[in-house]
C-alpha cells in the first residue's frame, strides 16, 4: 500500500473528521481526502468502507446545500464503488436508491453527469446475486434519458445502466412499468450513439411476455425497427433490430401482416444480400416465415376452380384470383432464388475468410 504508515494516518484522520467533524468545511475536506486515498490504492477502498465511510457520505449527499459539495460526494462514492461489488452493495444498503426521489427534486438531473455515472456503477449489481431493487433508480434514469437537454454521453450512460438492470429477468416488469420502452425506442431511432445499447435492452425485455407486449403496442413499432435495420453503416444495430423484429414476428400473424404492409420483404431481401453475417442469417429466417405464410395463403388455389355460375362478374372475380395466385407464385420463386443467392454469398464469405487466414501450403493445389 502506497504511503505506508503516513497513508494509514491520513486515512484514520479523514475517517475521524468525516464521522466527528464539528463543521461542514471539515467534513468536506475529509471527503476530498477520502476520494484521493481511494483513488490512490484499490486496497484502500475496502479499508475505507470497512471503517464505515459510506453511510455518512450518503447522508451528506442528501443534506448538501450546494452543487459543488454534492458533486464531490458523488465522485467519492463512485471512486469507492469502482472495482468492488462489496462497496456498491454497501452504498445501496446505506439507502441511496431509496432516497433518490429526494435528489430528483433537488438536482438538475439532465445535467448531473456524476449522479448518472454513480447509478451506472450501482446498476452492475443487477448482474450479481445481490438483491437490488431497481424501482427507485428507473424513474431517474428514464427522466434523464428522455430529457432534450441531456448530453449524448449521459444518454449513453443511462442506456448502459438500463441494459444492466434488464439482464435480470426479475427486473423486466419493473423496467417496463417505468415507461422505458417508448423512451428506448425513440432514443434508438433518433440517436445512433445510443441505439445499440437501447436495442440490446429491448432485446432483453422481449424475453418476457410483459416486455414483448409493451414493444408490440408502441405506436412506432415496427416502423422504427425497420428503419434501423436499414442502417447499413451500423451492422450491430442492424443485427439487434432484426432480432427484435424476429421476436415480434414469431407466432404473431398481426405483426407479420403489419410488417408486410410496410414493405419489410424488400428490406429483408436487401439485408439478406448486403448485411452482416448475423443480420443475413436473421433476415433469411424471417424471409422463410413470410414465404411459408404466402404459400399457406395460396395453397389449394393454384389450379382453376370449378365454376358453376354463369354470372360474368363471378368469372371476373375468379380470373382476378387466378392472376393474383400466379403473381404470388412468381414472387415466391424469385424469393427462393434470392435466398439461395444470399446463402451462397454467406458461404462464400466464410470461405474467403478461411482462405485469407490459411497459408498457401495448406491448399491442395
Amino acid at each position: 500500500m502506497e504511503g505506508g504508515k503516513d497513508g494509514v494516518v491520513a486515512m484514520q484522520r479523514a475517517v475521524k473528521q468525516l464521522h466527528f467533524g464539528e463543521c461542514d468545511d471539515v467534513k468536506v475536506t475529509a471527503v476530498a481526502e477520502i476520494k484521493r486515498l481511494a483513488a490512490s490504492d484499490p486496497r484502500r477502498k475496502r479499508l475505507l468502507a470497512a471503517l464505515g465511510v459510506i453511510p455518512p457520505l450518503v447522508s451528506m449527499l442528501l443534506q448538501a446545500q450546494d452543487d459543488r459539495r454534492r458533486q464531490l460526494v458523488v465522485e467519492t462514492l463512485i471512486e469507492l464503488a469502482h472495482g468492488t461489488f462489496k462497496n456498491k452493495a454497501l452504498t445501496v444498503e446505506a439507502g441511496l436508491l431509496l432516497r433518490l426521489p429526494q435528489l430528483m427534486n433537488t438536482e438538475d438531473l439532465p445535467k448531473n453527469q456524476h449522479l448518472t455515472a454513480l447509478l451506472l456503477s450501482l446498476s452492475f449489481l443487477a448482474k450479481t446475486t445481490f438483491p437490488i431493487n431497481p424501482s427507485p433508480m428507473l424513474p431517474c434514469l428514464i427522466r434523464i434519458l428522455d430529457a432534450t437537454e441531456t448530453s449524448e454521453e449521459m444518454k449513453v450512460t443511462c442506456v448502459a445502466a438500463l441494459y444492466n438492470i434488464s439482464t435480470k429477468l426479475d427486473n423486466v416488469r419493473a423496467v417496463v412499468s417505468s415507461g422505458a420502452v417508448p423512451v428506448l425506442l425513440k432514443s434508438s431511432q433518433k440517436m445512433r450513439s445510443v441505439a445499440e445499447g437501447a436495442l440490446a435492452t429491448l432485446g432483453n425485455l422481449m424475453l418476457c411476455e410483459t416486455g414483448k407486449k409493451a414493444v408490440e403496442e408502441d405506436a412506432i413499432v415496427p416502423e422504427a425497427l425497420m428503419e434501423i435495420m436499414a442502417w447499413e453503416e451500423e451492422p450491430k444495430c442492424q443485427e439487434l433490430a432484426a432480432y427484435v423484429l424476429m421476436a415480434l414476428a414469431h407466432r404473431s400473424k398481426v405483426q407479420r401482416k403489419k410488417m408486410a404492409e410496410l414493405g419489410i420483404v424488400p428490406l429483408l431481401l436487401e439485408v439478406a444480400l448486403m448485411g452482416s453475417p448475423l443480420a443475413r442469417k436473421r433476415a433469411i429466417k424471417m424471409l422463410q416465415w413470410f414465404k411459408e405464410e404466402g404459400r399457406a395463403r395460396t395453397g389449394g388455389h393454384s389450379g382453376p376452380r370449378p365454376d358453376h355460375l354463369s354470372d360474368g362478374r363471378q368469372q371476373i372475380r375468379e380470373g382476378k384470383r387466378a392472376v393474383n395466385t400466379m403473381v404470388k407464385q412468381s414472387l415466391d420463386k424469385n424469393m427462393q432464388a434470392i435466398i439461395r443467392r444470399a446463402r451462397a454469398s454467406e458461404d462464400f464469405s466464410c470461405f474467403k475468410s478461411l482462405a485469407a487466414t490459411s497459408s498457401s501450403k495448406s491448399l491442395p493445389y
